[in-house]
């Protein structure tokens, strides 16, 4: 039973963020990240070659709680972003990434 509560959390959260990030519904925080703010972001982790991170991508990095987004990663390619791409973020904006994410 609790696989089946886990699999409706992360069906509902993907849900949520699809919502969000196409503007249908208000911002969700998740994280300590406004939803509002993923797609400063979504350059860097899109794509075949990224650019890197803006500062302001950097700061939503910053402001994240890391060890909780490394709970979401398995859902990050339902909402097009390349799990490896956003594990490097915090790296790339001068942060060290969590352990075991």
């Amino acid at each position: 039973m609790a696989q089946f509560s886990g699999k409706t959390l992360v069906q509902w959260l993907v849900a949520t963020l699809l919502i969000a990030l196409l503007g249908g519904a208000q911002a969700v925080v998740l994280c300590n990240i406004d939803s509002s703010q993923l797609n400063l972001c979504r350059a860097a982790v899109t794509g075949q070659n990224p650019p890197p991170p803006d500062e302001k991508c950097c700061a939503v990095i910053r402001q994240a709680n890391l060890p909780c987004l490394c709970r979401y990663k398995s859902i990050l390619p339902l909402i097009g972003i390349k799990p490896e791409k956003a594990l490097a973020l915090p790296g790339k904006c001068g942060l060290q990434s969590p352990p075991n994410c």
